[in-house]
């Protein structure tokens, strides 16, 4: 589990192509601390397992289910990315929630300075849009944010000088592609209200339900 409090950002010095997979080598320095093999680092915010590890980098594969889900396709060499090591269990919780499993991938629209602050607009699928609530949260490319408006297929978060100095975000430009990962807690509550595929059965939870318990 992750919080979406980025770490550091670090550099792609390797990318060996397979088939439909790759192998990453992410060179860095703050995360090196402590990380060793088997250990989950969200890149992008994107949960890798790290392969083999030295001094100051790592490789972790990529297979091609996590491709064709994420945004971690279009990196080259020498490309930055936003890392973080899992949570620890005394560590403080900083952001939300964040599994490091991709929902979709999303696009930039727009990057707009307002006084301190950078306003990004992005696309999202209709599948992510219904998850995304005024004041809620969503990681975008592993960075904990709160949704500030939403549209009918697009939201805004406003990005402060410290995210935008310690992440990607910034180096972003209309048309880019960003990992989008939305609140876990609310994609339960709406499994449980209603259940997806036939023969799923009807949920219990109603609103009239809900009233009855005091919620």
């Amino acid at each position: 589990m992750f919080t979406g409090i980025i770490e550091e950002t670090g550099v792609v010095t390797g990318i060996r192509k397979g088939i439909k997979s790759c192998r990453l080598t992410i060179q860095g320095t703050v995360i090196f601390d402590d990380i060793k093999l088997g250990d989950s680092v969200a890149v992008n915010g994107v949960c890798l397992t790290v392969h083999a590890v030295s001094e100051h980098s790592f490789t972790a594969d990529v297979m091609a289910e996590t491709i064709s889900r994420t945004a971690l396709g279009v990196l080259t060499l020498g490309s930055k990315v936003n890392l973080e090591r899992a949570m620890p269990a005394n560590g403080r919780f900083g952001g939300h929630i964040v599994s490091g499993h991709v929902d979709a991938v999303g696009t930039i629209v727009s990057l707009i300075p307002e006084d301190n602050a950078v306003w990004i607009t992005a696309t999202a699928p209709p599948k992510i849009m219904r998850y995304l609530v005024e004041k809620g949260s969503v990681a975008m490319d592993g960075v904990s944010l709160t949704v500030a408006k939403t549209g009918r297929d697009s939201f805004q978060v406003s990005i402060i000088p410290h995210t935008g100095e310690n992440t990607i975000l910034l180096s972003k430009k209309t048309g880019d592609p960003v990992n989008l990962e939305c609140d876990i807690i609310g994609k339960y509550v709406a499994h449980l209200l209603a259940p997806p595929g036939p023969g799923a059965g009807e949920s219990k939870i109603t609103m009239d339900f809900l009233v009855k318990h005091g919620f």
